[in-house]
């Protein structure tokens, strides 16, 4: 089932959702709108491969920070959202970019929000076909909620629980895999 603007108001009324900071047009017919934040990871090429058992990711972004941003063609970035939320263990949501920047050929890979994630979003952009200047502030996503059959027997407690401004990918690292050599 996808809440609808009332059952929203209703979670955040109950304390079960948070969204901080809220707007007036933050609540949505179907779901909510999120806002950019105040930084930009740039995906960068270190002149070397990434291999996820051996490398931090620092290595191959640059993170500025303003109020706004240009998004070159074919650039793949990661945004930040300005809302902090929380989830209960009953909702997930499905994260999408507003129709608006998608009509200009911005895409955003598939991407949800787990039953009891807290934190900032981090979000993967890909530009389109010519620059997009984005603003800090700027409505960019919307979150459309789904009530889950049960709660979940083990809900989201993961390495990004309450993430604030852009995270950049962490990966478990090869001595640390279950299926790595002693």
């Amino acid at each position: 089932m996808i809440l609808s603007d009332r059952d929203i108001r209703k979670y955040i009324k109950e304390g079960l959702l948070g969204i901080d900071p809220i707007f007036p047009d933050t609540i949505r017919e179907n779901g909510v709108d999120l806002r950019i934040g105040g930084a930009i990871a740039r995906l960068r090429n270190a002149g070397r491969p990434f291999d996820p058992h051996v490398d931090d990711a620092s290595d191959f972004v640059v993170i500025e920070e303003g109020k706004k941003f240009i998004i070159y063609p074919n650039e793949h970035v990661l945004l930040h959202t300005l809302e902090y939320i929380k989830m209960p263990e009953d909702l997930m949501a499905f994260v999408n970019l507003r129709s608006s920047y998608a009509r200009i050929g911005l895409i955003i890979p598939p991407t949800i929000v787990d039953a009891n994630f807290e934190g900032e979003l981090t979000i993967e952009l890909i530009g389109g076909n010519f620059p997009v200047v984005l603003h800090k502030g700027d409505r960019f996503l919307h979150l459309i909620f789904a009530k889950l059959s049960s709660k979940p027997e083990k809900p989201y407690s993961g390495k990004y629980q309450g993430q604030r401004g852009i995270q950049i990918p962490i990966f478990k690292k090869a001595s640390q895999s279950p299926h790595s050599s002693p």
